[in-house]
């Protein structure tokens, strides 16, 4: 080949710009084409969506058993307290003197005492 001059180098010029034709059709083609990068985050964002719905059921049944527990723990501390006054009366009406004071409380009296009942005394 011979060497180059410079009345025999041509200048290559750009492409001559596509027929409309021709550009209506690459468009076209170009449109039907799967975006995969599109259906990737449909697809992230769907599996993120039903992680999310998959959590939505357990987070609600730890709220209510944490309300059932809160009523439960207060339900206990008042039967505590009211089993510490019962142990205490237990204790009180354990002596024999409680006993008897009691059972007089209730109108009722020894063998061999005499009961009399006293009427129209004004209530304690």
């Amino acid at each position: 080949m011979p060497p180059a001059t410079a009345s025999t180098t041509r200048r290559r010029r750009p492409p001559a710009a596509a027929p409309r034709a021709a550009r209506d059709r690459s468009r076209r083609r170009r449109g039907a084409t799967i975006r995969w990068d599109r259906v990737g985050r449909f697809a992230l964002v769907g599996v993120l969506g039903v992680i999310l719905l998959l959590y939505v059921s357990p987070i609600s049944n730890w709220v209510s058993q944490s309300r059932t527990a809160e009523r439960h723990r207060a339900e206990l501390r008042m039967l505590e307290r009211e089993n510490a006054v019962l142990a205490e009366r237990s204790r009180a009406l354990s002596s024999p003197e409680a006993v008897e004071r009691e059972a007089r409380r209730l109108g009722m009296v020894r063998r061999g005492e005499r009961p009399i009942v006293v009427q129209g005394l004004p209530a304690p």
